[in-house]
């Protein structure tokens, strides 16, 4: 199997929360590989100051402010995007928060908003780049930033409803490859990236202090294992990559 990025140079991806952690390294590393990037998140001037770095690279970052919990705000994202930049080709859904909060005595409004951003902004997201490849008979990609913890229980303090949104994430992913399947179309691939612990802001001090002793990755690695699947070849689906830091000594 020969990896390649070098048809998507020149095209267009969008990742959400790009403004840092694992969307940051992303964004970065697409770029450097010749694709225009818009970055979506709340913090648009991070992603401003990321692309001032990156102003000598193949490729180019965009920013745009969008808050994924805001069904209205991503769809006049996409519109801007596919009118001003091109029609979006990879959608990295890489958004996703944790909430301080419990199962047994936990507040709603936290449960509801790890659900907003982690599932519906990726839903919303999805149908959206969906209907453009669609509608212009394009070749795309679609990776979603899943978890470990989408795949078994997390016996970590505080996951609450984040490990049972990373769930459904992974069902989803595995779903929408079949409404594809089921609709004949065969151009657009679907694939979930699962990180294990890894080093980015959604783990602060209070977590990190509770994993000492627990390896943390760097966001480049997960953003290598992106950069993998969207180089494999158009006939090959990697359904699932999971990602994980080895304990010292193994």
């Amino acid at each position: 199997m020969v990896l390649s990025m070098e048809r998507w140079v020149g095209k267009v991806a969008i990742v959400t929360g790009a403004s840092a952690g694992i969307g940051a390294a992303i964004a970065e590393e697409l770029v450097v590989a010749g694709v225009k990037v818009v970055g979506l998140a709340r913090r648009k001037e991070r992603i401003e100051e990321l692309s001032k770095k990156l102003s000598n690279k193949k490729g180019r970052l965009y920013s745009l402010k969008c808050d994924v919990t805001k069904e209205q705000e991503i769809l006049k994202a996409f519109q801007w995007i596919d009118e001003n930049v091109g029609h979006p080709q990879i959608l990295i859904n890489n958004a996703g928060i944790i909430q301080k909060n419990t199962l047994t005595d936990g507040d709603t409004a936290a449960w509801k908003k790890v659900f907003d951003v982690n599932v519906f902004g990726l839903l919303i997201a999805s149908r959206e780049i969906i209907r453009i490849l669609k509608k212009n008979n394009l070749p795309g990609h679609i990776v979603n930033i899943n978890s470990v913890g989408g795949h078994y229980s997390l016996n970590f303090p505080g996951m609450n409803v984040y490990p049972a949104s990373k769930y459904a994430v992974r069902c989803i992913t595995d779903y929408t490859s079949k409404e594809l399947l089921y609709e004949k179309v065969n151009n657009i691939k679907v694939t979930s990236v699962s990180p294990g612990a890894t080093d980015t802001e959604i783990i602060d001090e209070e977590m990190k202090e509770l994993a000492k002793g627990i390896p943390l990755m760097p966001a480049e690695e997960v953003a290598d294992s992106v950069l993998y699947v969207l180089s494999t070849p158009q006939h090959v689906q990697v359904d699932e990559l999971i990602i994980q830091p080895l304990f010292e000594g193994f």
